[in-house]
């Protein structure tokens, strides 16, 4: 399936509860939780929603998932890979700001809403 690289890296990209409130990355988890992202990958944006008690919707509800927090990296599974991916977001993010990360065997842009 062509998705299925990008689903894995949404998997990377997933973040912000409480614990969060412990690193220096607490703001930008706590701006995507409330806000969303956007995903922008090679051909196409991807809406990412995010709900406080640790789930996901992407792809208009056609991924779903969990996330947490561990330490410093926001760690989301996918429902439809079970594949769990990590990755840390910078520090100092708002809703509006854009920046990169590195996502399983690519670099990705994501946009807080």
């Amino acid at each position: 399936m062509r998705f299925l690289p990008i689903r894995v890296a949404i998997a990377a990209l997933l973040l912000a509860s409480p614990a969060a409130a412990q690193t220096a990355n607490a703001d930008t988890y706590k701006a995507v939780i409330a806000h969303g992202v956007i995903i922008v990958a090679p051909e196409m944006e991807i809406d990412v929603s995010f709900t406080p008690d640790g789930k996901f919707t992407a792809f208009k509800g056609m991924s779903t998932g969990v996330w947490r927090i561990d330490g410093d990296k926001l760690c989301s599974t996918p429902n439809e890979t079970l594949i769990e991916s990590c990755s840390a977001y910078p520090a100092g993010k708002k809703s509006g700001d854009t920046f990169e990360v590195e996502a399983p065997g690519t670099r990705v842009t994501i946009r807080i809403r």
